[in-house]
Formats: structure tokens, C-alpha cells, sequence
């Protein structure tokens, strides 16, 4: 079968609406994952067919070659897979332009973010990959990759690392500098990641720290589009659409959400045209998202998962999970500030997108990096919830079935892999625990995890050690069900 390629008919899917190589690279993204092309590179390509402009992207993977192995024989393009209601759609995506990988070397990464050609940096990371201090801001000394970084800034391989180069190659070439953009799910992420990146420039050269914090904009921004990793089912529904071979295809939902602060000094896409909303503060959209979708996700994940429930949909056909994703939606809706959107028909379509057959979109993928994403997720509306004496239960499940994972007990599951940056440190916590008030104190004790007023409350130790001690000690499925029947509201 052919490979897709600019030259190929597509006998069932959108083409470009515009001539690709017409258009220059305006943008540098880091994290050449499944998300970003179903996301921020769907909707570049939707605004290069609507306005054009010099907006293509260069795409750099920060690990494997994997990626750029992918879509280089393709003239990267890929196939963007869309399942909803009304059944799949498919449309080949031309916005990126050139893929690079960390794995050849950093040179024509940084090459590329230093091109004036180059106006805006985006990122999906994930939140592990910056190497934040979530407790005392700015950048963490102790990561990997910013400490190697820190040790040769010159040759950066991190994210910390590649933007503070690739910053003071620009400024002293006399390039105005690009604006960040951050697509990774965190609170304030674009201001987080300002703080963390002049930290590092502070600990490498304190007048570009204060070069970069006088000039460089990071607006923040909210993403929201369920994409599960791509599959060979995935790879297979390209190639009956396109009629070619697509090694880079991926698969989502209809539904995609942009939210983003208006703060480009040297001009954007129209982003606009294709559905994005550009606000003055994007913190209230940010907590939403994180609290009712991503909290949410985590919390079913953890107890779905435990209860042998492969796929998110899985999930939502379980009628006592069901009871407690809406218990859990409502719980966080309520440590809201005022919106101007309706939460209970946010949460009720949240519900829909769950329930959607076509996205197997996997309990275990969304399990992974517990420590990275609770805190804003779950900790943080619980401990708004004590302070406004708003009941914690909803909040101190999610805790206890996370805690619940972190101690690998394989009772009433297969043996599995605790997928989580801190889980080295996590085991040596948990070593000599046997009991749920030992595992609680000695998870909420991790160092810049849970806050502080939250872990010493002894409402909230009681009753997350409680929900532990019974998922310690039965089968998850009879948990959720105790749970669904005794506390459907709480």
C-alpha cells in the first residue's frame, strides 16, 4: 500500500484546503505526541486553509525517534481520525512541516527556535517533563533533565534548557524573542513556566534571566480533546479512508476546546477561525477543566482500573462508577468561582465524551503520573471544599483509590507497573506499610504533594483511610458498589 504523501488521492477523507509548502514555519513545538496533532496542529491547519500566513510547525520529539520515524516518509502529513455521534470522519493534516527528534541532537532544534522565521514556541510535555518546583516555584535543581541541563547549558536536552538557549541565541543575535506557549494540563501553566524558566536562566546567567523576564510573553493556556494513544485499529481506519498507508495517523473525538490569553508580540495563526477563544484570563476556563474533566478522569481511572475496566467507556457502562462520576462532577463544580457557562450541562456532555464507544481511551494511560496530576486535580478542591466546610468524600475516594494504586497491591488485579515519575521515592515511603492510617501518612507526607492544612485535617485522614482500608482489603468492584449505594450524593 502506498505511504501518504502530498501526492496521493484520498478516496474518503479532507484533504488540505490550502498548498502546504506555500506556507513557511512560524512555529517550534515541543512534544511531538498524539495530542498535539489532534489538537494545537488541526487547528493551525484549519486556520492556514481559512488565512494562511507562515505558520506551519516544526515538531520536535523529546525522546524517541519514533515520531519523527513516522511522518519524515510522509512528507509529514497524518491522518486526524474523528469518532462521534455521527460517526468517524478523517481529515489529513499538512500543518507540520518538519519533525526532529532529541535522540539526533539538540543542534537543528535550537537551530530552528533561534530563526527569526520562528515567532512561537507551543509545548505538551506532560507536566512531569518541565522539572517545575510545584512547592517553591521556579525550576527543580534536582530533575534530570534540568540538572544535566544546568550542568551544560550549552548543550541543553530539556525543556528548561532548550528555551533558555535557544532565548540567549536569539537575544544575542538581536532576534526579538518568540512568545511560549504552554498546552500541558496546569494551573497558571504559563505563568508557572515563566517562573521556572528564569529561574534556570538565573542559575546560568542572571541578565538573561532578567532579559527574558522583561521581554518574553507566556501567555497560559486550557486544552481540552480526549485523544488515546493510537492503536493498529487506529492505523487500520486511516487506511481504509485514505486508501494509503498511514504510519502517524491518531484518533479523538469530535469535541476539541481552546482556550488561550492574548498575548503574542510577534503575531499567531488565526486560531480563532477554528473554534479557539482568546480571553484576558484563562484561570476560570483552566479550573474547570482541571477540576471537573481531569479530576474526574483520574478518579475513575484509579477505581476503573482496579475493577478491571480496560477503557474509559467500560467505565461509564458500570452503573455504580456512573453514580460516582456524576457525585464526583458536582463535587468539583461546586468549588467553582462564578462562570459564564452552565456546569451542569459542562458536566452532563463531560458524561457523553466519556461514554463514547468509539474512544477506547485507557483507564491505565490515564492512571500514570498520579503525583504530577492530583495536586491540582483532586488536592486542590479538597482543600477548598475544608475550608468552605463543603463535604470532602468525593475528593477522599479519588485519594484512597489513587493511594490505593501507589502501593502496587495486586489483590484483586494483575501485577502492574506504577507509571510515575516520584515512584522510586513512593516505594521507599511505603516500605514497612501495612496498614491504611501508615500508607496515608506516608503518601500525604511526600514532600510538595498534598498541601499541608489537607494531609494534617483529621476529617479528611479518617475518611480517605477508611475508603483505603476497604480497598486494601476487598475486590475494587465491591468497593464501588458499597460506595454507589451508601454515599450516592455525598
Amino acid at each position: 500500500m502506498t505511504r501518504l504523501s502530498a501526492q496521493v488521492v484520498l478516496p474518503k477523507a479532507m484533504r488540505p484546503a490550502y498548498d502546504p509548502e506555500a506556507h513557511g514555519i512560524g512555529i517550534v513545538h515541543l512534544g511531538l505526541g498524539a495530542f498535539h496533532k489532534a489538537h494545537q496542529a488541526a487547528y493551525t491547519d484549519a486556520a492556514l486553509a481559512a488565512t494562511g500566513g507562515d505558520w506551519r510547525i516544526a515538531g520536535v520529539s523529546l525522546r524517541s525517534r519514533d515520531a519523527v520515524d513516522a511522518l519524515c516518509p510522509q512528507d509529514c502529513r497524518f491522518t486526524l481520525v474523528e469518532r462521534g455521534e455521527g460517526g468517524t470522519n478523517a481529515r489529513v493534516i499538512a500543518s507540520i512541516a518538519r519533525a526532529l527528534s532529541c535522540a539526533d541532537g539538540t543542534g537543528a532544534i535550537l537551530d530552528a527556535m533561534v530563526s527569526p522565521d520562528c515567532r512561537i514556541v507551543t509545548l505538551t510535555v506532560t507536566e512531569k517533563a518541565y522539572g517545575l518546583d510545584r512547592a517553591g516555584g521556579g525550576c527543580d535543581p534536582a530533575h534530570p533533565a534540568v540538572a544535566a541541563d544546568l550542568a551544560d547549558p550549552e548543550h541543553p536536552r530539556g525543556v528548561l534548557g532548550l528555551l533558555v538557549r535557544a532565548l540567549a541565541r536569539r537575544f544575542a543575535a538581536g532576534v526579538a524573542p518568540f512568545t511560549v506557549l504552554c498546552c500541558d494540563n496546569l494551573p497558571s501553566n504559563g505563568h508557572l513556566l515563566r517562573d521556572a524558566v528564569v529561574d534556570f536562566a538565573a542559575r546560568v546567567d542572571p541578565q538573561l534571566a532578567r532579559r527574558i523576564a522583561a521581554d518574553v510573553a507566556f501567555p497560559s493556556s486550557m486544552v481540552d480533546r480526549i485523544t488515546p494513544a493510537a492503536t493498529p485499529a487506529t492505523l487500520a481506519e486511516a487506511a481504509r479512508l485514505t486508501g494509503c498507508e498511514d504510519r502517524a495517523a491518531v484518533e479523538t473525538e469530535a469535541f476539541h476546546q481552546w482556550v488561550i490569553e492574548d498575548n503574542f508580540p510577534l503575531g499567531r495563526p488565526s486560531w480563532d477561525v477554528a473554534g479557539a477563544l482568546f480571553v484576558h484570563d484563562v484561570t476560570p476556563y483552566e479550573e474547570l477543566k482541571l477540576r471537573m474533566l481531569n479530576g474526574t478522569h483520574s478518579m475513575l481511572a484509579y477505581s476503573g482500573f482496579h475493577a478491571g475496566l480496560r477503557f474509559v467507556r467500560d467505565v461509564m457502562a458500570d452503573p455504580d462508577l456512573t453514580i460516582l462520576v456524576r457525585r464526583h462532577l458536582k463535587a468539583a463544580a461546586a468549588t467553582l468561582g462564578p462562570l459564564d457557562i452552565d456546569v451542569d450541562a459542562y458536566a452532563d456532555d463531560l458524561v457523553k465524551r466519556f461514554a463514547n464507544p468509539a474512544i477506547a481511551h485507557e483507564t491505565f494511560q490515564i492512571a500514570m503520573d498520579g503525583t504530577e496530576k492530583l495536586p491540582q486535580r483532586i488536592f486542590k478542591p479538597a482543600q477548598m471544599a475544608l475550608s468552605e466546610g463543603r463535604n470532602l468524600r468525593p475528593f477522599a475516594f479519588a485519594t484512597a483509590a489513587w493511594m490505593r494504586h501507589a502501593t502496587g497491591a495486586s489483590h484483586d488485579t494483575p501485577a502492574y507497573d506504577l507509571r510515575d515519575p516520584r515512584a522510586e521515592e513512593i516505594g521507599q515511603a511505603l516500605a514497612g506499610c501495612t496498614t491504611a492510617p501508615e500508607i496515608f501518612a506516608a503518601l500525604s507526607g511526600l514532600p510538595g504533594l498534598m498541601p499541608p492544612p489537607l494531609a494534617s485535617d483529621a476529617h479528611w485522614a479518617e475518611t480517605v483511610t477508611e475508603i483505603l482500608a476497604r480497598m486494601l482489603a476487598q475486590p475494587m468492584a465491591d468497593v464501588l458498589r458499597e460506595e454507589a449505594q451508601t454515599h450516592p450524593h455525598s
